[in-house]
C-alpha cells in the first residue's frame, strides 16, 4: 500500500485504540454503517470492546470528541476467514500472526475524504509493527475494487454467508 498521509486527516483525527467508555458509540456507529443482517449485535460488539479493544482503532473527530469512524479485528494463527470471528471473542489470541477483519465504518458525514483509506493506512501499519504477518477480510462485490486500490488481493468468494449475502475473501501481506 502506498503511503497515504494526508495533513489535514491527521489534524482532523486522533487515531488511537478504543476505550470501553465509547462502547456505545462502537455499537451506534456500527447500526448507522451495516444493514440489521449485516452489523455485529450489541452483545458481540460490547464483548470485542472489552476483550480486545486494542484490535480496533478509532478515528476520533478533534473537534467533537466523538468518533468519526473505526477498524476492528480479531487476531489468530488461522488463514482462512470463517463466521464465527464476527461472533466468537474468545476464538482471538492475541499472539496469532494473521488479523481477521470484521468491520470497517465511517460515519456518512465523515465520507468521502480519504478516512476509510487512512484508517486501513494506519491500521495495517501498527499490525506490521506488531509482528502481524497477513490481514483478511471479506467485502461484496461492490468492495473489491476500494479494497484493491488498499493493496488488498481478491482471493474469490468466500464460504462465508453471513448476513445471508455473497462475500469476497480479501487478503492482505504485511
Amino acid at each position: 500500500m502506498k503511503e497515504f498521509v494526508s495533513e489535514t486527516i491527521m489534524e482532523k483525527y486522533e487515531f488511537r485504540n478504543i476505550r470501553p467508555e465509547e462502547t456505545d458509540q462502537g455499537i451506534m456507529i456500527e447500526k448507522i454503517c451495516f444493514p440489521p443482517h449485516e452489523a455485529c449485535s450489541d452483545k458481540n460488539m460490547k464483548e470485542r470492546i472489552l476483550k480486545a479493544p486494542e484490535l480496533f482503532l478509532v478515528a476520533e473527530d478533534r473537534k467533537t470528541g466523538k468518533i468519526a469512524g473505526f477498524l476492528n479485528g480479531i487476531a489468530t494463527d488461522e488463514d482462512v476467514f470463517r463466521d464465527e470471528f464476527f461472533t466468537d471473542i474468545t476464538l482471538n489470541d492475541p499472539k496469532g500472526e494473521n488479523i481477521m477483519l470484521l468491520g470497517l465504518d465511517v460515519l456518512p458525514e465523515h465520507r468521502g475524504q480519504g478516512l476509510a483509506t487512512e484508517l486501513m493506512f494506519q491500521y495495517l501499519n501498527r499490525e506490521r509493527e506488531n509482528g502481524r504477518k497477513k490481514v483478511f477480510l471479506t467485502c461484496l462485490e461492490g468492495k473489491v475494487q476500494m479494497y484493491r486500490k488498499m493493496g488488498y488481493k481478491d482471493l474469490g468468494i468466500s464460504a462465508s454467508v453471513w448476513g445471508g449475502e455473497e462475500w469476497h475473501d480479501m487478503s492482505y501481506e504485511l
